[in-house]
């Protein structure tokens, strides 16, 4: 599939980072003002850039599944979607692969999946990773 160029920016951020995983990440708005470092420190657990990744990939992907239920006259704002993110070698070097579970009250199996499915055609980050990174999602209904 080829690139697809913005026509119109809604929004545009900057964060600044220094010192790489061990270092200091801020965010031009001085929302994100936080140490990082090293991935699975047990005794001094910072946010790195796969913790970072993992919570703007949920929300993003969350926010996603809110508009499509909603175009399909459904509430699903009590959804949460989790992304784990794996850092691991490939074949190149290093990469990640991400996990999405959903988790969507009140829907049943068929229109749990349709949602996610429609979901991740639409979430910005799901369409930045795609054929880029292995990206499995699972939908769950309660």
């Amino acid at each position: 599939m080829p690139h697809e160029a913005l026509t119109t920016p809604l929004y545009t951020t900057a964060a600044t980072a220094k010192g790489g995983r061990q270092g200091h990440v801020t965010s031009e708005d001085g929302v994100i003002d936080l140490a990082t470092g090293k991935p699975g420190s047990k005794t001094n657990p910072k946010a790195n850039p796969e913790t970072l990744f993992a919570a703007g990939y949920a929300a993003c992907f969350g926010n996603a599944l809110i508009s499509v239920a909603a175009s399909e006259g459904l509430d699903v704002s009590e959804s949460t979607v989790t992304a784990s993110v794996t850092l691991g070698r490939t074949s190149s070097g290093v990469g990640l692969a991400v996990a999405l579970e959903a988790v969507i009250p009140g829907v049943d199996d068929d229109t749990a999946q349709e949602l996610v499915d429609a979901a991740h055609q639409a979430c910005p980050y799901s369409k930045a990773t795609r054929g880029n990174i292995d990206v499995t999602i699972t939908a769950r209904t309660v």
